[in-house]
């Protein structure tokens, strides 16, 4: 098998499955793990794929990118204590965006109750879930709503943002890194995220350590428009440094 098929094979299996294991590629065509890791540093040099010792994750782009149903199954318990470590940034906030994906949709069930809140959300989902508290005052995007993300965008869900000035935004993203900041593959996603980001007074960064160092088609903001950035501790601490140095607080659980 030509090394260019091979490569073709190991990013449909990765974004089949969500990651790919060098081991597990290696047996499945009959290689050396060393071959495997070429093919893994190419797809990466080409941007499709991000790798992590001993695996790959697939990079969200233009053509590609998960569906929520898809991001349910993977990396759960990093998420889940993400979602908790970031709940924690609340503080007095009496208004919070929050952001469409499984992660943020995690950390909206673990808002407070127990005093009024303002929470403005383009997730169709994570609104469902939080419009059930008596103290709790949802604010839903208008706009095209996306199939894989139950999320509305679009220039309603824009210009509805835009009339806001929110206390604290929790903001999720495709891909993370200090080169080209935060992006994400859809342009209407990217264009309710940055308007999320103007409208908020601080801004938190939740998502899984595979996202850092990858970057996706369309930029939404940089680096140092965040106050924190929320992780696992996948992200390396000499990593998580560098990203400090461009303003935010990291914080890895």
């Amino acid at each position: 098998m030509r090394a260019e098929e091979r490569q073709h094979r190991i990013l449909v299996l990765a974004r089949q499955a969500g990651r790919v294991d060098v081991t597990d590629v290696a047996g499945e065509f009959g290689v050396a793990r060393e071959t495997v890791r070429r093919d893994l540093s190419e797809l990466e040099r080409r941007g499709l794929v991000r790798r992590t010792h001993g695996a790959a994750y697939p990079v969200e782009s233009a053509g590609f990118e998960t569906t929520l149903a898809r991001r349910e199954t993977q990396q759960v318990a990093e998420k889940r204590r993400i979602a908790a470590a970031a709940v924690q940034l609340v503080g007095e906030a009496e208004t919070v965006f929050v952001d469409e994906g499984y992660t943020p949709e995690l950390l909206a069930m673990l808002l407070p109750t127990d005093r009024p809140l303002t929470v403005v959300t383009s997730s169709l989902r994570t609104a469902s879930l939080v419009s059930a508290s008596d103290t709790t005052t949802v604010l839903l995007l208008g706009g095209r709503v996306r199939s894989g993300t139950q999320a509305a965008v679009g220039s309603w869900a824009r210009d509805m943002l835009a009339g806001f000035v929110i206390d604290l935004a929790f903001l999720g993203a495709n891909g993370v890194s200090r080169e080209h900041g935060l992006t994400t593959p859809d342009p209407a996603v990217a264009d309710v995220k940055a308007q999320a980001v103007r409208s908020s007074r601080r801004r938190v960064l939740i998502g899984v350590h595979s996202k850092f160092g990858a970057s996706s088609f369309c930029r939404f903001a940089a680096v140092r428009d965040l106050d924190t950035i929320v992780t696992d501790t996948g992200l390396s601490a000499p990593e998580a440094h560098r990203y400090t140095l461009l303003g935010p607080q990291v914080l890895r659980v």
